[in-house]
């Protein structure tokens, strides 16, 4: 099961923590707070996300788990993904 990071901005306290225990998915914004990669956690990293989910001084961050898209149907066109973003 493909899995992403995900921060609680409210119970995050910017301890800055999880940046250096996963420097590959997570860096920190100038008042340290993560800022998290979009993408899904790659299986060599799995073991250093949990550690930082379950280090979280503020339990602010978890692992989601990513549903699979249907093959061949872009992820906008999806239940729920709502309408397709257009420049003006």
């Amino acid at each position: 099961m493909t899995r992403k990071l995900r921060v609680n901005p409210i119970a995050c306290s910017g301890h800055g923590l999880c940046a250096e225990l996963l420097p590959e998915l997570i860096s920190l914004d100038e008042w340290g707070y993560p800022v998290i990669a979009d993408q899904a956690v790659p299986p060599r990293l799995a073991r250093q996300a949990r550690r930082a989910v379950t280090d979280c001084p503020a339990l602010a961050l978890r692992l989601a788990a990513v549903p699979p898209r249907a093959p061949g149907r872009p992820a906008a066109d999806r239940p729920g993904a709502g309408p397709p973003v257009t420049a003006a």
